[in-house]
């Protein structure tokens, strides 16, 4: 699905409002460098949004020069900075967004009776005259101002429209109404949308804007409902990242645009190839992983274990999948082989490795496959392997870890190194000793040197799992090999060989993707004659 693509022909543009470096970096545990929010805005330039709130620059100097970096180096999206309705505030953002080829200020302030009184200590007329004085005030410091009604959604109806008729003719060309405390529910805030977009007068020359939190888990829900009363600007973040319980998952809404076109009818400009990418980049920075289950973009997202799942999308993955990885810029759907697993989805994974099964050993090989699912739950490539190899006394022609050695570093002077031992039908036994950043690293470098094939480590995830007294690691890795990616994964006894377990069962499916032999070259074509010399 290209950039562009996701049109209808109706005319009506959704615009995407990027707040995943303010909203969603203020939030505890997502703090990103300026460098790092520079790198993750020209990812978001990539996707397509159409603003992107690069920070609060009156905040901190930090968060100012990330602005201001962002502003001079990005280029297609406007770049916005929040701002308090307050003179100061102001003219930070403005002096942040300064280098910005289109910029704009994001002023909010507090509208409902409980940030009137506790927070802001503020009449309603001084809650006016504040707008009035700050957006006209924005106005000669960026290209367009947009104002948020903070909490308008517990805002009294009349007085809600009064603000908003205050920013539109003071100069506003975004009028926000944000559920700032993830409140609303769908029909409700419908009926909101519709009755303001009725009623506000002088916002001929502004549009609507949606800005949901989800504290009830309806931050998405409420989003779409807000678009179908006419709003034209989502807000939101990437992986839903934000205060509290988080924003409205922007990848949610722009696949929902793009994959029932049907039912919203919309113009989207967003490149939802570049979807997984940029989750994938914001996980990494902030060290804070996507849930399995994350719709769009969660490594659940498209695999399946179920043997009636399994069986179907192996026919025809439409049976199951309502949209394709590769439209979110994944590589391919995964069969995760568990107890729910049937014989179709592990005879494909055995093929995959290498094996030649016929029926009948598929038959024994499925009854000892179902006892181990039973036991350890998912089963990791070593594993079936093990399994296959002890039942049918057949080897896969792949890689198998045998032995693996550590040791840490301590003091300057040390340096941490592994001993990997792996071994191939091909090859045998091979040994290798390197080292590295750390001892894990060392491994891996170890287990390059032997296979032939280089790689980059995009995620390593260790967990412990187990109940009476029996205590698993599980390891998930991605490989960058070549410009692709190849996942691996390993469930063992202890921390260290499961983590390179993993990368070798990675390094395994990479090798068998790109056609490469146990030296890591590439395989040569078998000729029609060479063929009959072999017959």
């Amino acid at each position: 699905m290209a950039k562009g693509k996701t049109q209808t022909g109706t005319g009506k543009k959704i615009a995407f409002f990027d707040t995943t470096l303010r909203d969603g970096e203020q939030a505890p545990g997502f703090s990103m460098s300026a460098e790092e929010k520079l790198m993750m805005a020209a990812t978001l330039c990539d996707l397509g949004v159409d603003v992107i709130e690069a920070g609060f620059a009156a905040a901190s100097p930090g968060d100012a020069d990330a602005v201001k970096r962002i502003a001079a180096e990005v280029s297609g999206p406007a770049i916005c900075s929040l701002s308090r309705a307050t003179e100061n505030d102001i003219k930070a953002a403005g002096e942040a967004l300064k280098p910005a080829k289109k910029s704009r200020i994001h002023i909010f302030l507090g509208t409902s009776p409980i940030h009137r009184t506790a927070k802001l200590d503020m009449s309603k007329s001084q809650v006016l005259a504040a707008i009035e004085r700050s957006v006209s005030m924005a106005k000669s410091h960026c290209d367009e101002v947009e104002f948020s009604a903070e909490d308008a959604i517990r805002t009294e109806r009349e007085f809600l429209v009064e603000a908003l008729e205050c920013a539109a003719q003071s100069g506003a060309r975004v009028l926000n109404v944000p559920d700032t405390v993830g409140y609303t529910t769908p029909d409700e805030i419908y009926d909101l949308f519709s009755f303001l977009i009725a009623n506000v007068r002088g916002a001929e020359n502004a549009i609507f804007s949606t800005h949901c939190h989800d504290d009830l888990g309806l931050a998405v829900a409420n989003s779409l409902a807000a678009v179908r009363a006419g709003a034209l600007q989502v807000e939101g973040a990437i992986n839903g990242i934000g205060e509290r319980a988080g924003n409205c998952a922007l990848e949610e809404v722009m696949m929902v645009f793009a994959t029932r076109k049907d039912q919203f009818g919309v113009d989207i400009d967003i490149d939802t190839t570049k979807i997984y990418p940029a989750s994938r980049m914001l996980s990494k920075m902030t060290g804070n992983p996507v849930p399995r289950n994350k719709a769009i973009v969660g490594r659940n997202a498209f695999a399946h274990e179920a043997g009636i799942h399994q069986h179907g999308v192996l026919n025809d993955r439409r049976t199951y999948e309502i949209m394709t990885p590769e439209d979110i810029g994944l590589p391919g759907n995964a069969l995760i082989l568990g107890k729910h697993s049937g014989k179709h989805a592990l005879a494909a994974r055995a093929k995959e490795l290498g094996f030649e099964i016929d029926d009948d050993r598929l038959a024994a090989v499925f009854v000892s496959f179902k006892a181990m699912a039973d036991q350890f739950g998912e089963i990791a490539d070593a594993q079936l392997i093990e399994l296959i190899s002890g039942v049918t006394g057949s080897e896969s022609a792949v890689w198998s870890l045998k032995r693996v050695e550590m040791r840490a570093a301590y003091g300057a002077q040390a340096e941490p190194f592994a001993r990997v031992e792996l071994e191939h039908p091909a090859r045998g036994l091979v040994t290798d000793i390197a080292t590295g950043e750390g001892p894990i690293h060392a491994a891996f470098n170890a287990v390059q040197h032997i296979t032939g094939l280089s790689a980059t480590v995009e995620e390593l995830e260790i967990n412990h799992v187990g109940a009476e007294g029996r205590t698993d690691c599980i390891a998930d890795v991605l490989l960058r090999v070549e410009g692709q990616n190849f996942r691996g994964r390993s469930r063992t006894r202890d921390v260290i060989p499961a983590g390179v377990e993993a990368y070798v069962d990675a390094i395994n499916r990479a090798a068998a993707s790109l056609n490469r032999d146990a030296f890591g070259h590439e395989k040569k074509a078998v000729k029609p004659a060479d063929a009959q010399n072999a017959a």
